[in-house]
């Protein structure tokens, strides 16, 4: 199974959106770009939604029905580890294997010591083409392993025991953008050195960039600092695919938390100057989208959006606890119940969706709905219902948030 150049992974809590999703990847096939759509849902919003793995296959193969999609899709088991892989094995396709808690755990002092030997014919003056020229000693491949070598053993013993499980007829991802700093070019190559190692064909890889990367806000950070890095992952990776034999596909994969808009452009050049490919996971984008089309569509589906705020406010240190390291939110710039409570579903709207150019845009309340969806999972039918009874206006802002703001951006204008 050989994943294309451009694929986007599709995010969507509440299974619903998939036909809105795919025709924002029509329109780019109709303005000659091809996108592989790769539907992601983790073990987390499973287990808060109560849905099972296999729900995502459903809407997954419904939409591609539905819309006469001839092109490939996927189905991504997101973020799994050794604990959580077993119930998406059969359904999956695609497996983003997250070794985030291994990652500065050290491996073996025999194993560290392997590593450094079977890539002892590096040390000296190593140039990665396109990213510079490296001063490498022992130590330093040494370090790399100390910090990196223990999670990509663990990604082998995944990748392995889906291998025993279902084959070898999927699309693999190295998750390694959980760790504190950015990795730096000269780590990237040895990190893919070891995966190479592992003997795991991964067909996408996602490092740890600088800057904030913030659930459904835009990037906070140096965005020249950010293209610097990212040209130079961009380097190491075609670089280690001649090295090592990885597969000639491979790609980096940006966790972009949604809606990173300021590092698009640069991500768009630097793909235009270099051929490569990309992943992007939108992660829960659709679901904010899902709100701003109920607040539109008024009656009911305003009410709903206003109590799924409500909710959020009163429960906001639960629903945040584990986005803690991925959300900024300054509660004195959120707005009381009451003031959203007197609001129209314009003006809600307004607040939730993301134009920056727009001042009744507020990044706070986003990132709270964003980590807000759980109040909505305990609406259970009511909320479902009012997605099917207002779904045209859903269906609008969802599609036109992926086209709109993420394709165009990144791969037309």
């Amino acid at each position: 199974m050989i994943l294309e150049k451009y694929s986007f992974g599709l995010g969507d809590r509440f299974l619903h959106q998939g036909k809105a999703q795919l025709q924002a990847l029509v329109n780019a096939r109709e303005n000659g770009v091809d996108i592989s759509p790769v539907w992601n849902k983790s073990h987390r919003e499973h287990t808060i939604v109560g849905t099972e793995p296999v729900s995502l296959r459903d809407e997954a193969v419904n939409a591609v029905e539905a819309m006469g999609w001839q092109q490939n899709c996927y189905v991504d088991a997101d973020h799994i580890t050794f604990s959580t892989v077993d119930r998406f094995i059969d359904c999956s396709d695609f497996f983003t294997l997250d070794v985030g808690d291994d990652i500065g755990q050290r491996a073996s002092d025999a194993d560290i010591a392997a590593f450094v030997d079977r890539h002892s014919q590096y040390i000296g003056t190593l140039e990665i083409p396109g990213a510079g020229t490296f001063d490498v000693s022992r130590e330093t491949i040494e370090a790399v392993a100390t910090t990196f070598l223990k999670a990509v053993q663990t990604a082998g013993q995944i990748y392995r025991h889906i291998v025993a499980k279902k084959g070898n007829d999927f699309i693999p991802e190295v998750s390694m953008d959980e760790t504190e700093n950015p990795q730096t070019p000269l780590e990237m190559f040895f990190i893919l050195a070891a995966i190479a190692d592992e003997g795991i064909p991964a067909q996408t890889v996602a490092p740890k960039f600088t800057g904030r990367f913030n659930k459904g806000v835009d990037y906070v950070g140096d965005v020249s600092k950010f293209e610097k890095e990212f040209n130079d992952d961009l380097a190491a990776v075609a670089f280690a695919i001649s090295e090592f034999g990885l597969p000639e596909n491979l790609k980096l994969s940006i966790h972009s938390g949604s809606d990173k808009f300021s590092i698009y452009g640069p991500i768009r050049d630097a793909l235009r100057r270099t051929g490569a490919g990309i992943h992007v996971k939108t992660a829960g984008t659709t679901w904010l989208e899902e709100l701003i089309g109920l607040a539109e569509a008024g009656g009911e589906g305003l009410v709903i959006a206003k109590e799924v705020y409500s909710q959020s406010l009163e429960h906001m240190d639960e629903l945040c606890a584990p986005y803690a390291t991925v959300i900024d939110i300054d509660a004195s710039q959120l707005p009381t119940v009451d003031e959203v409570n007197g609001w129209s579903g314009e003006q809600y709207a307004a607040a939730l969706r993301h134009d920056l150019s727009n001042p009744a845009y507020n990044l706070n309340l986003r990132q709270l709905l964003h980590v807000g969806y759980k109040v909505a999972a305990k609406m259970g039918d009511r909320y479902y219902n009012a997605l099917k009874e207002f779904e045209s206006d859903v269906s609008r802002n969802v599609t036109e948030n992926l086209w709109e703001r993420h394709i165009k951006t990144l791969f037309i204008d």
